[in-house]
């Protein structure tokens, strides 16, 4: 068992930067590769990046890529979603998600998740 447990959300200005942090606990966090996916009102949840064991793979939605970045710090067990340039359409709950097996986007391959962190973002 993977405990997942994401910090960091909030209500910030469009424009504006926010760092979701999301930290494990249970079994060894290096052998899993790291998700996150947000899930909007009335939408379904959708992959926003993923990350691999070591960290050397990244995988970015469109909708992100350029603006968002992802990384692990294995020593400390925890996950960031580094957030920049932030827009009304990022509004979202952010759930961080860990598999054991190689990097995708789909999220019904991940097999724990944290409860998710709320971020707003205003116009």
């Amino acid at each position: 068992q993977v405990q997942l447990v994401e910090s960091g959300g909030g209500l910030v200005q469009a424009g504006g930067s926010l760092r979701l942090s999301c930290a494990a606990s249970g079994r060894t966090f290096r052998r899993y590769v790291m998700g996150w996916f947000r899930q909007a009102p009335g939408k379904e949840r959708e992959f926003v990046a993923t990350i691999s064991w070591g960290g050397g793979s990244r995988d970015y939605a469109d909708s992100v890529k350029g603006r968002f970045a992802i990384s692990r710090d294995n020593a400390k067990d925890t996950v960031y979603l580094q957030m920049n340039r932030l827009k009304p359409e990022d509004t979202a709950a952010y759930f961080c998600a860990a598999r054991a097996l190689s990097s995708t986007r789909d999220k019904y391959e991940y097999d724990y998740w944290g409860q998710g962190t709320q971020v707003t973002v205003s116009s």
